[in-house]
């Protein structure tokens, strides 16, 4: 038990997750993650003099379920003092791609109860295994550097002290400790993509490849994120430049001029910042784009990718939505 504290504690202050007198919001699901998380930060309260707010989504989905994650969820709050809000989801609220949805009703609602509260962070329980399988999902759908360092241990406001402890590491604390939790047999069903992976691509790769492939996809994600951050700084510099809310215009000469690293990451902030969002963009559609603003013809060229127009006259682009 004192171990995994320990660990924890380590790589809270290497990634200076919080500080002495924090006020940190705890998203508690009721599942093994959450409820370790929980356990956890109840130990490590009194060390920093932290003040906690356990926040849970009842999103209605399993019925009865739900009602008893909600009930198991209050059982343990009050088991350690701590004061606890409930979000219910309503049907209404279910809607369009279902799984983005509730996640952005989740972070919604954690994020209004920080500011109604006036804490500072909040806590999540994304754990290493998470993060491995958010890795491979984005590497099968072809993502950049962004995806790729996947989660990170500190997100503005949001802290995920568990990205570097596996679900093993987890599940052997809560048995060493006799704490309970609940399990949401959803997780079985492999017609999700990422249970899919779980189940499936992680054990054959463990199996077959490398028995450490969670610890190493999580810790080369973290060290992506690292490389990211110096590559979109130095793509904001041109992005600053060629790009307002509209469109964007360059020169070709300039936008040749960047190391290949920093031409896709500022196609993708400039995509980013016309459309919205470059959260469905692909890695092909970056290098369709490149190749056009490389084309040595002499004519005037128009092309349309990933949703925007581009247009080269010479040795000027012009892009729009």
């Amino acid at each position: 038990m004192a171990q995994l504290i320990k660990t924890i504690q380590n790589f809270a202050f290497a990634n200076e997750l919080w500080e002495k007198n924090s006020k940190i919001v705890l998203g508690v699901s009721g599942g093994s993650d959450s409820s370790c998380l929980l356990h956890i930060f109840s130990k490590l309260a009194p060390k920093y003099d932290l003040q906690l707010h356990v926040a849970h989504v009842n999103y209605g989905l399993r019925d009865k379920d739900s009602q008893e994650d909600e009930l198991f969820v209050k059982k343990i709050a009050e088991k350690y003092q701590i004061p606890l809000t409930v979000l219910k989801v309503k049907k209404a609220q279910q809607k369009g791609n279902l799984e983005n949805n509730l996640r952005e009703l989740r972070y919604d609602f954690f994020e209004k109860l920080r500011v109604e509260l006036n804490f500072d962070l909040i806590a999540v329980a994304h754990n290493q295994d998470d993060q491995a399988e958010t890795v491979l999902m984005r590497i099968m759908r072809g993502s950049g550097l962004a995806g790729l360092s996947a989660m990170k241990a500190k997100t503005k406001k949001i802290i995920r002290p568990l990205l570097q402890t596996s679900s093993k590491e987890i599940l052997a604390y809560l048995k060493e400790n006799k704490l309970k939790y609940r399990t949401d047999k959803s997780n079985l069903d492999t017609k999700f993509t990422r249970n899919s992976i779980r189940h499936g691509l992680l054990p054959y790769l463990e199996k077959n490849f490398n028995p450490a492939i969670k610890k190493t996809l999580s810790e080369w994600s973290l060290s992506v994120a690292s490389d990211y951050e110096f590559i979109k700084e130095k793509a904001q510099d041109f992005v600053d430049l060629a790009c307002n809310n509209k469109y964007a215009n360059f020169n070709v000469a300039d936008f040749l001029a960047l190391s290949d690293a920093i031409k896709r990451q500022a196609l993708r902030m400039i995509i980013g910042k016309l459309k919205g969002s470059s959260q469905d963009l692909e890695s092909r559609q970056v290098e369709e784009m490149i190749k056009v603003l490389k084309s040595v013809k002499s004519k005037s060229q128009k092309a349309t990718i990933g949703g925007l127009n581009i247009s080269k006259k010479g040795d000027k682009i012009d892009i729009r939505c």
